[in-house]
């Protein structure tokens, strides 16, 4: 790994080494997470990486090896795989999703009726689109959040289970059978809408998902450590994952050494299965940030990345004015959504620094990444700690990062 020059590409060293020691203080030697990596780059060269904490109980530290579970990082992945084949004219952004789903023709909106199925519905006012399930504002939802029949719905029939009984084709059929929370386009709701995506591109491009993701995405990309199994080979570099308990604080959720990762998964989650490093992700926002290219590799083009990381919610809204989630990995005042992305169109409003342009995601174990396009800059935060808002490190991070700039 090459890291330039400390102090060069316009970034202060000191106040660089700075988040460091906010990260091992206030997080890793409290135990409030068991490890922190940390990679910033800007014009594409890596110009801080650090690591902190422990791989696994009592195990050896983290290092630029390291393998984490990325959770909704994985979002922005199947979202470029749609758009790789809406280049190629198979799809295109505004396709009515029953076109390649058809077992989703037809959903209603939940009317009332109970708890149980079936629901009462009305019809929805549009159908649903692809760019529903890109910007999230398709009527799905996640059956973690608690707080409506319909995502009661989704826990009864274990309908996410990666290891359950479905595979992504019954997983579609299953959502056919359950009605929409609200009508597409008429809201904004965190949801399983990327793993539906995730169907799309199986059933447009004929491929598996990992096998596309891999032919199409890994292999031009030289990204040799991202998927949704670890081979047996690497198994000893995944880390340890933990989820906090009130009252109990960190708890263990998924063993290295034992992990549910370590096996091909039947539901190949789109939104949210994939393994992989730092160094591995840093090739895929080079990528984006280089316009869908790297090293020779076109994996998108330019013109399609600037669509996608446009806010494309209704009318210019914000997710504070359209969401209507209990959980998300993005705040959302002054936050718009693009196609796979959240998008910062307003960062007096964010109250955090920042560019108008700004694209980025996070997952539940706590991993984060943003692209800049404006100051050329982008990073990637990587710790194994679900849910994802237990503590403000996104924004301390930001804020650190972007008050290094000179």
């Amino acid at each position: 790994m090459k890291i330039a020059k400390p102090g060069s590409h316009g970034l202060d060293a000191t106040r660089l080494a700075h988040i460091d020691g906010l990260l091992k203080e206030r997080y890793v030697d409290s135990g409030k997470l068991p490890n922190a990596q940390l990679l910033i780059a800007r014009d594409g060269e890596i110009v801080h990486f650090s690591s902190q904490g422990a791989a696994r109980e009592g195990g050896k530290p983290v290092d630029e090896s390291s393998l984490y579970r990325i959770a909704s990082m994985t979002k922005p992945v199947t979202s470029i795989a749609f758009m790789m084949l809406v280049e190629q004219g198979l799809v295109a952004v505004d396709t009515p999703v029953h076109h390649v789903l058809p077992e989703l023709k037809g959903l209603g909106v939940y009317n009332g009726g109970g708890a149980g199925v079936p629901f009462a519905t009305r019809s929805t006012t549009e159908p649903m689109r692809m760019v529903d399930l890109l910007r999230h504002t398709s009527g799905l939802t996640y059956g973690f959040q608690n707080r409506s029949n319909i995502d009661a719905a989704y826990r009864e029939g274990k309908i996410e289970n990666w290891h359950g009984n479905l595979d992504l084709d019954g997983f579609i059929g299953a959502l056919g059978k359950i009605p929409l929370e609200f009508s597409p386009g008429e809201g904004w709701n965190y949801s399983v809408s990327t793993d539906v995506l995730g169907a799309v591109v199986e059933r447009v491009s004929g491929m598996k998902l990992d096998d596309f993701f891999r032919a199409r995405i890994f292999a031009p990309l030289k990204m040799h450590d991202t998927f949704f199994e670890v081979p047996a080979a690497k198994i000893d570099r995944l880390t340890d994952c933990y989820t906090f308990v009130t009252g109990k604080g960190r708890v263990m959720y998924d063993r290295g050494t034992e992990s549910a990762w370590s096996r091909k998964p039947k539901l190949l989650s789109g939104g949210g299965g994939l393994v992989s490093t730092a160094l591995d992700y840093h090739r895929f926002c080079r990528m984006c940030l280089n316009g869908g290219e790297l090293d020779g590799a076109r994996i998108v083009g330019r013109k399609t990345l600037e669509l996608m990381t446009q806010n494309h919610l209704p009318g210019g809204s914000d997710l504070a004015t359209m969401s209507q989630s209990l959980f998300s990995e993005a705040a959302n005042a002054g936050t718009g959504f693009g196609l796979g992305f959240a998008v910062n169109i307003d960062v007096a409003r964010s109250m955090i620094p920042g560019s108008v342009g700004e694209y980025y995601w996070g997952g539940m174990f706590s991993t984060a990444f943003f692209i800049d396009p404006v100051e050329k800059l982008h990073m990637i935060f990587m710790t194994q700690m679900s849910p994802s808002n237990v503590y403000p490190i996104r924004r301390e991070l930001k804020t650190l990062i972007y008050s290094a700039l000179t």
